[in-house]
C-alpha cells in the first residue's frame, strides 16, 4: 500500500523549500551586487583621477543630507539621479617670480650707431628707456678641492717648542668629504628621491670619481652624527599636548634574523603649530611595543589611524586617542565610487555630512583654542549627532561585505575616537599631518627602493627627520643642513646642539629661510 502525503506536510515542505530557495537567491544576488561594484572600483580606480576631492555639483545634490534622511525609508533604492557634468577647471598659467634679491647679469641689446638716426630727417635718436625680459639661468654645478694649509711654528732660540694650527673637527674625519658636500649627497636622495647610483653618475659627468658603497658610509655616519640633535627632537615633540603617528613599510635586505624579502617599519612621531617636529623612527616590525617605546611616558593625545597596535601604549597611559575623519571620508568616497554610474546613494549623505565638518574645520583654522571649541560645540556637534542617527539606522540594513558596509562599519567601531575632536579645540579633525609629512619618505621608497643594512635605515630616519623638520619650520633644507654638518661636530655642550635645532635657527638666520617662490 502507497504511503499518501498529506497535503498540510506537501504545503509546509514546499514552502520550506520556497524559503531555502528565497535565502539562497539573496545570497547569490547579493554575491553579485558585490561582484559588480568591484567590477566599478576597479574600472574607476584604473581610469579615473585618484584624488579624494568631490565635485561640487555632486556634493550640491546631497548639501542637505538630513532632507534625504527624513524623506528616504529604511530600506531606500539609491536615488536615479542624473549624473552632473562638470566642467573643467583652466588654471591660469602664472610666470614663476624672481626674487629682486638674486643677482642678475644685464645683456645689453642696442641699435647699431647706422640705426641710431631718424629716417624722416636724419636726427640723431636719444635713448629714452629699456625694455626688459628677464630669464632664469642656470649654474651647473662645480666641484673645487678645499687644502686645510695648518701652519707649524718653532721657537728660534730653544727649537724645542713646536705648535701647529688647529682646525675646525669635520663631519667625517680624514675623508674627502666637506660639509657643502655631504648636505648635497643627503639632499639629493632624502629631499629629492635621487638614489645614490645615480649621483654617482652625475658626479662622474664632472669628473669626480666616486662610487656608491662610500656615498652610503658617509650616510651612515652622517645619520650617527646627528643622533643628539634627533634624540632633542623627539623630547620636543613628547613636550606637545597632541601629537600624530603614521607607519609605512620599508624593505631592509641585510636584518638579523629576517629574510630579505621581509618588511620592516618606518614610524612616523609629528606635532604640529609651534615649533613643529617631523620625527622618523626606524623598527624592524610593526607591533605594539614601537609605540610603547616612542611614547613612553607621554600622557597627552594621540591621533592615529585605526591600527589596534596603538592602542595599549593609549590603555597604559591613558592617552587620549582621537580617530582620522579622513580614513573615515576616504572608505565613503570608495563606497561612492562603487556606485553605479549617474546614481547617487548613501555614500553621498554620509560623505555630505563630513564635508560639512570640514567646512566648519576651514572656518576655524585661525581661531583660538577656546574660540574653535565653541563653534565646534554649537556648529559641529548638532551635525555629528545627526550623523549618528544616520549610522544608527544604515548600520542595520548594510552588508558588511560591500563597500558601503566596510565603511559603514568603520565609521561605527571608530566613533568614540572619531567625536574626540570635539572635546578640545587643540585637537585635530584627521591625520592628514602625518600622512603628508610621511609622503616624502613614500616617494624616495619608489626610487632607491630598500635600505641595504640596519644602521642604512636608522641613519635614513635621522635625515628624513632633520630634513623635515626643516621644512616643517620655514627653512630652505640644503642651507640648514649645512650648517648642522659643519657646527655640530665643534659642539662642547648642549646648548650648543640646542642651537641648531630649526626653531631657533628660523629668526636669527635669514639666509636659511625657505626660498621656494
Amino acid at each position: 500500500m502507497s504511503s499518501v502525503v498529506h497535503p498540510t506536510q506537501q504545503t509546509c515542505d514546499l514552502q520550506a523549500e520556497i524559503a531555502k530557495l528565497t535565502a539562497k537567491l539573496a545570497q547569490q544576488d547579493l554575491h553579485i551586487r558585490w561582484l559588480e561594484e568591484q567590477l566599478r572600483l576597479s574600472r574607476y580606480k584604473r581610469f579615473a583621477s585618484s584624488s579624494e576631492k568631490q565635485s561640487p555639483d555632486q556634493v550640491a545634490l546631497f548639501d542637505e543630507a538630513e532632507q534625504l534622511q527624513d524623506e528616504a525609508s529604511e530600506q531606500e533604492q539609491e536615488p536615479d539621479t542624473t549624473a552632473t557634468t562638470v566642467t573643467a577647471h583652466q588654471r591660469k598659467s602664472r610666470k614663476p617670480r624672481i626674487p629682486e634679491d638674486w643677482p642678475r647679469e644685464q645683456i645689453i641689446h642696442d641699435l647699431a650707431e647706422a640705426d641710431k638716426v631718424c629716417p624722416h630727417d636724419g636726427t640723431y635718436l636719444v635713448h629714452i628707456g629699456d625694455e626688459i625680459h628677464e630669464q632664469l639661468d642656470i649654474i651647473p654645478a662645480q666641484i673645487k678641492a678645499i687644502a686645510h694649509v695648518r701652519r707649524k711654528y718653532s721657537c728660534p732660540c730653544c727649537e724645542k717648542y713646536i705648535v701647529t694650527a688647529t682646525k675646525p673637527k669635520q663631519p667625517i674625519e680624514k675623508s674627502i668629504a666637506t660639509p657643502n658636500l655631504l648636505a648635497h649627497v643627503v639632499i639629493s636622495k632624502y629631499a629629492d628621491a635621487l638614489p645614490l647610483y645615480r649621483q654617482v653618475s652625475m658626479f662622474k659627468r664632472i669628473g669626480v670619481e666616486l662610487n656608491r658603497t662610500t656615498l652610503a658610509n658617509w650616510m651612515i655616519q652622517c645619520g650617527q652624527l646627528v643622533q643628539p640633535l634627533i634624540n632633542l627632537l623627539a623630547e620636543a615633540a613628547l613636550a606637545q599636548p597632541v601629537v600624530h603617528m603614521d607607519e609605512t613599510a620599508l624593505q631592509v635586505l641585510n636584518e638579523p634574523g629576517k629574510s630579505p624579502e621581509s618588511q620592516s617599519y618606518m614610524w612616523l612621531l609629528l606635532t604640529t603649530g609651534h615649533q613643529p617636529v617631523v620625527y622618523y623612527h626606524y623598527h624592524s616590525r610593526r607591533h605594539a611595543d614601537v609605540p610603547e617605546q616612542l611614547l613612553g611616558d607621554y600622557h597627552g593625545a594621540v591621533m592615529v589611524d585605526g591600527y589596534d597596535g596603538y592602542q595599549s601604549i593609549c590603555q597604559k597611559n591613558q592617552l587620549t586617542r582621537l580617530g582620522c575623519w579622513a580614513h573615515a571620508r576616504r572608505k565613503f568616497i570608495e563606497a561612492q565610487k562603487s556606485q553605479p554610474k549617474g546614481k547617487a546613494g548613501k555614500a553621498d549623505q554620509a560623505l555630505a555630512y563630513i564635508q560639512k565638518l570640514y567646512a566648519i574645520e576651514r572656518q576655524v583654522k585661525d581661531k583660538t583654542v577656546d574660540e574653535r571649541l565653541k563653534i565646534r560645540q554649537t556648529q559641529a556637534k548638532p551635525i555629528i549627532d545627526k550623523l549618528k542617527s544616520w549610522l544608527n539606522k544604515t548600520l542595520q540594513h548594510t552588508p558588511p561585505k560591500m563597500a558601503l558596509g566596510k565603511a559603514v562599519h568603520y565609521l561605527h567601531n571608530q566613533w568614540e575616537r572619531l567625536v574626540g575632536y570635539l572635546d578640545d579645540g587643540a585637537y585635530p579633525i584627521d591625520n592628514n599631518p602625518a600622512e603628508n609629512a610621511i609622503r616624502p619618505f613614500v616617494i624616495g621608497r619608489k626610487n632607491w627602493l630598500f635600505a641595504n643594512s640596519q644602521s642604512g635605515a636608522k641613519a635614513s630616519a635621522n635625515l628624513y627627520s632633520l630634513i623635515e623638520t626643516a621644512k616643517a619650520n620655514g627653512l630652505e633644507p640644503f642651507s640648514y643642513l649645512q650648517r648642522v654638518l659643519t657646527l655640530l661636530p665643534n659642539a662642547q655642550s648642549l646648548a650648543d646642539i640646542e642651537a641648531l635645532l630649526p626653531w631657533q635657527l628660523t629668526h636669527h638666520d635669514s639666509y636659511l629661510a625657505s626660498t621656494e617662490v
